[in-house]
């Protein structure tokens, strides 16, 4: 590794602490991680792939600092998205099954993000995040939906899951910025 200086910005500390926080728990080693191990940390943290990566993106102009949550532009949602949000609670909770596939859809696209697209899950940990993302009791149809909508995949014997690489449409990101603004939530799609 060089010495150079790389200029470092965090636009959200605390979620860049959480995201850290939570990848040193996640190790699978007792000890703590080595220097480079440590500077990919840092970078996967700061939303970058590793740490050549955040070298790369310092190369080009920094963007202009983000602005304060009262000053963002408020994201216009459909008719169809106000009605997803709608089955959300205030701690972005799934509180009903909506009727509409298209609401449903939409409902979707939010718990998909609750999921990590670098790691394989059990059943048991696929059950266990859907069970605190819902708050009427059927994770099970969540858990079926999820795959049926290819937003997860599972090997044939149920004995493991994965989130498929997906990209949401202009509708659903709108939905999941404003659930994640209004339930505190500040997850990567």
């Amino acid at each position: 590794m060089s010495r150079e200086a790389l200029p470092f910005v965090a636009p959200d500390l605390s979620a860049f602490a959480r995201s850290l926080g939570q990848a040193l728990k996640t190790r699978p080693a007792a000890e703590p991680p080595g220097h480079v191990e440590l500077l990919n940390l840092i970078a996967r943290a700061a939303g970058h792939r590793n740490v050549q990566a955040l070298r790369a993106a310092t190369e080009r102009p920094l963007p202009a600092a983000p602005l304060a949550a009262e000053d963002r532009p408020v994201l216009p949602l459909t008719a169809n998205a106000r009605k997803a949000l709608m089955q959300f609670d205030s701690r972005g909770r799934l509180v009903r099954w909506p009727h509409k596939f298209s609401v449903q859809r939409l409902a979707m696209w939010v718990l998909w993000t609750l999921f990590d697209g670098r790691r394989r899950y059990t059943e048991r940990e696929v059950n266990t995040i859907l069970m605190a993302a819902n708050a009427f009791g059927d994770h099970v149809t969540l858990r079926r939906e999820l795959v049926n909508h290819r937003l997860l995949a599972r090997k044939s014997d149920c004995s493991e899951y994965w989130k498929l690489p997906a990209r949401p449409d202009a509708e659903a990101r709108a939905l999941v910025a404003t659930w994640r603004a209004r339930s505190g939530t500040a997850r990567e799609a």
